[in-house]
């Protein structure tokens, strides 16, 4: 899937940027209450600058499936990121027409929830991609810097049909590379920790980001 995302990217500048800095991946947002949300015309100018290897991955709330197909052909992406409470089936219909990435917050419950969830997924006939850990925090959606419960993500089981998971949530240039190590993902995703401010990359960040994720992924 890929192994350095650069997410909530807002102008073609910054998602030059990532690709330039080694990015594999660029997540353009479309929730609307995000402050990194982008309309599907901005999203395909994005979509149209950067090269062919890079993946665009769309990150939606709650869409509904319909919506999610159409915004996928409007914005050119190429993967979908299911960043709200999308029932097992609506996931396991979209998966079959679009790679998808679920998304799970982990919380107080723990990694439970995760495998119920997958297990639904599995049944109503999901075709199995990477899933992302993020953090929680009550009625918020990513982006908030806050670190995932990394003690509890060390419990995912590691059983032939888990799909590998992609970790996300307070994520840093100074601390990818131990999360790396710890917990040993198949990628990473950031967006708040190599910004100036939501939605506007710091170009210095995004460097010593991708720099220490990959010298971490070189360890494992």
């Amino acid at each position: 899937m890929f192994r350095i995302k650069i997410c909530g990217i807002t102008t073609v500048e910054d998602a030059i940027l990532a690709a330039d800095a080694g990015a594999d991946a660029v997540g353009l947002n479309f929730y609307p209450r995000s402050p990194r949300c982008i309309s599907p015309e901005i999203a395909r100018d994005i979509a149209n600058s950067i090269p062919g290897g890079v993946l665009r991955v769309g990150v939606v709330v709650n869409l509904s499936e319909q919506d999610a197909l159409d915004l996928v052909a409007a914005a050119a992406l190429d993967v979908l990121q299911l960043h709200g409470d999308e029932p097992p089936a609506v996931a396991a219909r979209l998966s079959q027409a679009v790679p998808v990435i679920k998304v799970f917050r982990i919380g107080a419950e723990g990694i439970s929830p995760v495998l119920e969830y997958l297990e639904e997924f599995r049944r109503a006939g999901g075709v199995v991609r990477p899933v992302l850990f993020d953090a929680h925090q009550p009625g918020q959606f990513g982006g908030m810097g806050k670190t995932a419960n990394w003690a509890a993500i060390q419990n995912y089981p590691a059983e032939p049909w888990h799909p590998p998971f992609l970790l996300a949530g307070g994520l840093t240039p100074e601390n990818v590379a131990e999360a790396i190590r710890t917990l040993r993902p198949l990628g990473v995703d950031v967006a708040s920790g190599v910004e100036h401010s939501p939605g506007q990359k710091a170009p210095e960040l995004v460097k010593a980001f991708v720099w220490a994720a990959k010298h971490g992924f070189e360890l494992i």
